[in-house]
């Protein structure tokens, strides 16, 4: 049997994106009393634990991933009562709670980023932070070639001169966690919330804390890629066979969780860590958690695959043979707040809808723990924000269209926005379809064959089959355009081609989709015992 301390490890993880989830206030933005009001919801549909986006005092530039206050709560959302009443009522109802931990960067507004900028070049306060000076004859370019993901230079220059790292926005610069300072208010952060009760951290961009020490230019192809070639910097010359990211996924980071690691064992056995960790390999994620480092880490791989059988056996063989070593339990996602909502990504429409209902299903009886987006349940698509309406920094630095369209607010009941997200009459910070009243949480309660109803019976199918078949699986090949695995007793298979096939013999647990006697419908999932 499994260590009751290690319950991430089979747990189906729901997050919630704070601003879209619940309105309590009728602001048009989702708070912490709001969330509280829904668990009970949550609890119903069958999850195990809930992962609450970052809610402290903020800015907002980037909706809360520019923390100004790492121990509070934003106004925006509550006030730290309002977290404990959220935190107690998820226990008592059997919920786990994680929060955000945002530990690349802070707010430019952050009260150490202000001392900072008013410090000298040199000084402590910058020491905190990658300050540098330019380069050129009069300092007025980047000191390197590295560019934000949301478009430009990477580099800010203050009226001094002197230029601020931040690998995302400019009201985000990143700290150096070379300094011993960073260290330990990190350990008062995670000693904070772990004394208020939380039982767990999502870290984010936890590939990117430390730089190369001596942040020399990225290597860039012709097309300005990261390239592949040699590297040779004051300190070492590697030969490189992935992408140079000299500013991602650095080996000190590693010290760092290791730190962290005991960290949470003195707080009791059973808190955790789950790392946002952007890796071009399996094999580099196995890294991230090693016994004695992070609980998790996120598998992107299966988040970016296309619908195929051959892209599917790819992901589970490649992670379950990455992880195995380690001894970590793999994780398994398929849409969350950064990335276009899976149905979307398979097309669209009813057929996408089809699709992902069935990688739902399969990745449901996968060993190991799954994370849901808040309202794939409801079988939310992407939304086409209108560009006036759209408040992504990627889409006001960079002109890319952004990540809006995952996180428009909630539908829960009604025939016309706000849909339930808050009262009557109040205007969601992002607007939702009109289109939407067959969505809701109300509509689709109790409504055989609708989404919701399907994920409520293939978390139960999953409590009761697949978990205790134990972690071992055997993935079939040479199946075509069919993902089949065995886990003990249970078979899965996917029929990710565009005629029906032959079912093997077993009796039928659940399926995502209509499925004949013995004929298996394209795009479509079903269990066998």
């Amino acid at each position: 049997m499994p260590d009751p301390s290690d319950w991430w490890r089979d747990a189906v993880v729901y997050q919630i994106y704070v601003r879209s989830f619940a309105d309590g206030d009728g602001d048009g933005v989702g708070d912490l009393p709001g969330i509280t009001a829904r668990l009970p919801y949550l609890r119903d549909l069958g999850v195990d634990a809930v992962w609450l986006t970052p809610f402290y005092p903020s800015p907002q530039h980037d909706h809360g991933y520019d923390v100004a206050d790492y121990c509070d709560v934003d106004p925006l959302f509550g006030t730290l009562d309002d977290f404990d009443r959220l935190l107690a009522t998820a226990h008592g109802l059997g919920l786990r709670v994680v929060v955000d931990l945002v530990p690349n960067h802070t707010s430019s507004e952050h009260s150490w980023f202000r001392s900072a900028l008013r410090a000298e070049p040199g000084s402590p306060e910058r020491e905190r932070y990658h300050f540098r000076s330019g380069r050129g004859p009069d300092g007025a370019e980047p000191p390197n070639n590295w560019q934000s993901l949301f478009g430009g230079p990477a580099w800010t220059r203050v009226p001094d001169g002197e230029w601020y790292l931040h690998l995302f926005d400019p009201t985000q610069p990143d700290l150096n966690w070379a300094d011993p300072e960073v260290v330990e208010l990190f350990d008062e952060i995670l000693g904070f919330w772990l004394d208020r009760g939380v039982d767990g951290f999502r870290v984010d961009v936890a590939h990117g804390l430390v730089k190369d020490p001596d942040l020399r230019d990225q290597l860039v192809d012709a097309d300005g890629r990261p390239s592949s070639r040699r590297v040779r910097g004051e300190r070492s010359m590697v030969e490189l066979d992935v992408a140079d990211t000299p500013m991602w996924d650095q080996p000190g980071v590693h010290e760092v969780f290791r730190r962290w690691h005991r960290i949470l064992d003195k707080a009791g056995p059973d808190r955790m860590t789950v790392g946002e960790a952007w890796t071009q390999t399996a094999e580099a994620s196995a890294a991230y958690v090693r016994g004695d480092e992070l609980d998790q880490v996120f598998n992107f791989a299966w988040t970016v695959a296309e619908w195929s059988a051959g892209s599917f056996r790819d992901v589970v063989d490649g992670t379950i043979a990455a992880m195995q070593p380690v001894g970590a339990a793999p994780t398994w996602v398929l849409s969350n707040h950064d990335v276009v909502r899976h149905p979307t990504r398979y097309g669209g429409g009813a057929r996408g809808l089809a699709r992902g209902r069935a990688a739902t299903l399969a990745m449901l009886a996968l060993p190991g723990s799954s994370y849901l987006y808040q309202g794939e349940e409801l079988g939310l698509e992407e939304v086409d924000v209108p560009p006036e309406h759209r408040q992504d920094p990627a889409w006001l630095r960079g002109g890319r269209q952004g990540r809006d369209g995952s996180r428009v607010p909630l539908p829960w009941s009604g025939a016309e926005p706000p849909f339930g997200f808050g009262p009557a009459g109040s205007t969601p910070w992002i607007p939702q379809p009109t289109d939407w009243s067959s969505l809701t949480v109300e509509a689709q309660s109790g409504v055989a064959g609708s989404t919701l109803e399907f994920y409520r019976s293939a978390l139960a199918a999953r409590r009761r089959f697949a978990t205790p078949e134990g972690e071992a699986i055997r993935v079939a090949h040479g199946g075509g355009e069919v993902f089949s695995f065995e886990r003990g007793s249970l078979r899965v298979v996917v029929n990710c081609g565009d005629v029906p096939v032959r079912l093997p013999r077993g009796r039928i647990l659940i399926a995502s989709g209509a499925v004949s006697e013995d004929l298996l419908p394209p795009d479509t999932a079903v269990w066998l015992r």
